[in-house]
């Protein structure tokens, strides 16, 4: 998280902390644990009046950032969700906010108004099964007929599919790429739930059988999303970041903290030096996925031109190394690291999950090379 923050964002930060541990304790997420759809719309509608919902859009369009710089602001409440393992469909809705945002499409305010103020909630129909599943790549057809668009197709993993009121489903059109964004309901529509290791997170496979909608539910221009689906991506990549980096530093904290406590043969564990080098180790990956995640950060809020490389070697570190710590402090708190009713577990699953999302560090050092080669070429 960033060493220097404003007095305004560090409330920002604070008020949200304050609200997770109150309105989201580790019994609540246990609670939560057999809820279908994993979070309370209560809770939700609250953290939309924090301004978890609209850091993304501009202010004339309902929303507004406490910096000037909305996803460096929104990472701080991403960091905060990662330190408690909270709920809610975070990225999705922050995503299709700012989608909808960008284009300005009129049709779409309604929607866009209902989700800053956490009335509603939406999912990003982005991925997609085998052998589709690499990040990028993408099958579901949305076919123009007419003055009606007709999608084709299956997409998962899909989180909050089943509480959203509204779905933004990305496609191929001819070479391009178009978006649209469906209502839950609409015919054709089918959903089936998946099985998921986080304790609140919910995801679904949505399948698209010759749904049809009118053509003023596509979001910008017809087959020309790609560069918008890029940066959207990209924010979604960033948010998942700076949450497991939160995730990273609340286990370590726990951990360090039980080293201490914890005596063997007279002595607190964090007094043997092979715990020490293990310590030191997690410790390096800890400040470098903080670093990691910062930089990412601001190179996508500012556009900058290695924004997409910075996001994919954010990413690519922090799934991999989030979950390397986690393993070593479950392992370094023994037994009870690897129990139900320790909050440990609850950190564990959020790095690991969150690391599969929107690219698998596999994913990210393919795009990684990718650049590389086409700097490469370009010089």
């Amino acid at each position: 998280m960033l060493l220097d923050l404003s007095s305004d964002q560090d409330f920002l930060r604070e008020t949200t902390g304050r609200c997770l541990a109150d309105h989201v304790p580790s019994s609540e997420l246990r609670r939560l644990r057999d809820d279908p759809t994993g979070f309370d719309a209560d809770y939700w509608a609250l953290g939309a009046t924090l301004g978890w919902t609209s850091l993304l859009v501009s202010e004339d369009l309902g929303g507004g950032s406490i910096s000037g710089e909305g996803l460096i602001d929104l990472t701080l409440i991403a960091h905060e969700f990662g330190r408690y393992a909270a709920p809610g469909p975070l990225v999705d809705t922050n995503v299709v906010a700012f989608a909808l945002s960008e284009t300005g499409d009129d049709a779409h305010r309604a929607t866009l108004e209902a989700l800053l103020s956490g009335a509603s909630v939406a999912a990003w129909c982005y991925g997609e099964p085998a052998p589709n599943d690499r990040l990028g790549e993408l099958a579901l057809e949305i076919a123009v007929e007419g003055d009606d668009v007709v999608m084709r197709g299956v997409k998962r993993p899909v989180q909050a599919a089943r509480p959203a009121e509204h779905l933004l489903v990305t496609g191929r059109t001819g070479t391009g790429l178009t978006q649209v964004l469906v209502p839950t309901d609409t015919p054709g529509i089918s959903l089936r739930p998946l099985h998921t290791i986080d304790v609140t997170h919910r995801f679904w496979e949505v399948a698209f059988e010759d749904v049809r909608v009118p053509r003023s539910a596509v979001v910008g221009t017809v087959g020309e999303a790609a560069q918008q689906v890029e940066r959207q991506t990209q924010v979604a990549a960033v948010i998942l970041t700076a949450e497991s980096v939160g995730a990273m530093q609340r286990a370590f904290d726990m951990t360090l903290e039980w080293a201490f406590d914890r005596h063997s043969f007279g002595r607190p564990l964090a007094s043997y030096q092979a715990l020490k080098h293990r310590f030191a180790y997690m410790k390096c990956w800890l400040e470098s996925s903080h670093a990691l995640s910062d930089a990412a950060a601001a190179a996508v809020q500012h556009d900058s031109a290695d924004a997409a490389e910075l996001v994919s070697v954010a990413k690519a570190f922090v799934g991999s190394y989030g979950v390397e710590l986690a393993q070593d402090c479950v392992q370094l708190h023994g037994g009870i690291g690897v129990t139900f009713e320790h909050d440990l577990n609850l950190f564990f699953r959020r790095i690991t999950l969150n690391g599969t999302l929107h690219g698998t560090p596999a994913d990210h050092r393919q795009r990684i090379a990718t650049i590389a080669e086409q700097q490469d070429d370009a010089a």
